[in-house]
């Protein structure tokens, strides 16, 4: 036993973080492949309905199909320029503001009640308004998934800049650290782990709400294509659409955490 103990811990530490990194990553790759493989068998011996449940085979070929003839691209496209849009006009006034509420208690004060009283509102419940103000094109869009991205910006850089050690402030007023200089130097770095989570929460509302508004008004993009494929009851053509945005989260999400790795090096990791 001791033999045993004596040669677990000769593993280099090295060589046991880059086992424990691999046996992760395995993880994350077999565990969605199990649950598509257990959907699949459910389909085929008739536990899952197909016409609501279609089999993921037919909806890799229905996937295979809209590649294929561009159809998708276009639409994927049309999509991700109106949430990069969108999440651009959201997040810089909700960083800038976030920054605002979090050092200064009188427009913290100023703040607060119109947060509070607006965030709840459901952003659907405003695709009416939108269109109103701004017409059916991709301005109504954008402006949907700016205001979604924009309050969950606002209430997490407020709340890290909230969370910063009060003596940093403190120190950078002794020092005569002017409000800009407290802004760039002490704020915007002590906030930034919680700005990263809410730019990925942001960016997670904007693909909901992106296809909450192409499924009104729209002639192109994942939420018009989500629309189509339910009129003419192609239900595999629905999935389509669900596995893009599922997709779309997965990468932007991927690139948020290397901008997280590069921005913040200080930060420990798991």
């Amino acid at each position: 036993m001791f033999e045993a103990s004596e040669r677990a811990t000769d593993v280099p530490a090295p060589v046991r973080r880059y086992r424990t990194v691999l046996a992760e990553q395995t993880v994350s790759v077999v565990s969605p492949l199990l649950c598509i493989g257990l959907w699949e068998v459910a389909v085929r011996v008739g536990l899952l309905d197909w016409r609501f449940f279609p089999a993921p085979s037919a909806i890799l070929s229905a996937f295979t199909s809209l590649l294929t003839s561009g159809e998708l691209l276009l639409h994927t496209a049309a999509s991700m320029k109106r949430v990069l849009l969108g999440f651009l006009f959201g997040a810089a006034p909700g960083l800038a503001l976030g920054l605002a509420v979090g050092l200064s208690r009188w427009v913290r004060a100023a703040v607060n009640p119109l947060v509070a009283a607006t965030y709840p509102i459901p952003k659907s419940a405003i695709v009416p308004l939108m269109m109103l103000i701004f017409g059916l094109g991709d301005a109504s869009k954008i402006a949907l998934v700016a205001i979604g991205v924009f309050y969950l910006v606002l209430i997490n850089t407020a709340a890290g800049v909230m969370n910063i050690e009060p003596i940093y402030l403190e120190v950078g007023r002794n020092f005569g650290a002017s409000r800009l200089q407290l802004f760039l130097t002490v704020a915007l770095p002590g906030a930034l782990p919680l700005i990263f989570a809410g730019l990925r929460l942001g960016m997670g509302i904007g693909l909901i709400l992106i296809v909450v508004g192409e499924l009104v008004g729209a002639r192109n993009g994942i939420g018009y294509l989500i629309w189509q494929a339910w009129t003419i009851f192609a239900v595999e053509r629905m999935y389509v659409g669900l596995v893009v945005i599922a997709i779309l989260g997965w990468v932007t999400t991927l690139a948020l955490d290397a901008a997280e790795r590069l921005l913040i090096p200080w930060k420990p990791r798991a």
